[in-house]
């Protein structure tokens, strides 16, 4: 039965509708930045999808190849995730997707090092014929945050992430979203598939204790 993270790790990808606070360990991604609205068709945004699961398969699939991966198991794709802000902005503007940058991630299990990763960008180049360049092996320590599940569109992100901030002045925090620190989803639904009403996403916003 190949490892799957989201069952193995349901604190990080199915937390409850009310919000809840947690300590997420550094995790190493693969990770394409960019720009513009992601609702655009062969915009920035989807292409940097391709590229990632162009990657991740790669990996994913090496142990059918000569290439062995010390410490590889089999797995299955953790699901996509992306950072997103806005220049000069903390926090999100719903109405102002072209203005948007971000990073789209897709976690890499720990046993995944930067040479592992570096055989996978040359040998998917050389397979697909694809230019991957822009993914990159990317190490991120998001620590202390709160987090939600959102069910529904993603327009109506605003009412649980409102709800996130206000649990968290609760405790004792508040949204800590900085150049560092990125509002955070986590896509458990496939919008291909899925009635937009039924939509699952993971929202992380980081925190900080009130001074």
């Amino acid at each position: 039965m190949a490892f799957d993270f989201k069952k193995e790790f349901k604190e990080f990808y199915a937390p409850g509708k009310t919000p809840n606070i947690i300590n997420i360990p550094t995790m190493n991604f693969l990770a394409v930045r960019g720009r513009g609205n992601p609702n655009e068709d062969q915009g920035e945004y989807h292409q940097s999808i391709e590229l990632l699961y162009g990657i991740a398969y790669t990996i994913r699939m090496s142990y059918k190849g000569d290439y062995k991966i010390e410490g590889y198991f089999e797995y299955v794709v953790p699901p996509l995730e992306g950072f997103w802000w806005i220049d000069g902005l903390k926090g999100m503007d719903y109405d102002r997707k072209d203005e948007l940058n971000f990073i789209s991630l897709i976690r890499l299990p720990d046993f995944v090092k930067e040479k592992d990763f570096q055989w996978a960008i040359e040998t998917a180049t050389k397979k697909k014929k694809t230019d991957f360049s822009k993914v990159e092996f990317y190490t991120y320590d998001e620590g202390l945050s709160v987090q939600s599940m959102h069910i529904g569109s993603y327009d109506d992100e605003p009412e649980t992430t409102k709800k996130m901030s206000d649990y968290a002045k609760e405790k004792g925090y508040e949204i800590d979203i900085s150049d560092t620190r990125y509002h955070h989803e986590i896509y458990i639904s496939d919008p291909r598939r899925t009635e937009t009403a039924k939509l699952k996403t993971v929202i992380r916003h980081p925190i900080k204790k009130v001074e």
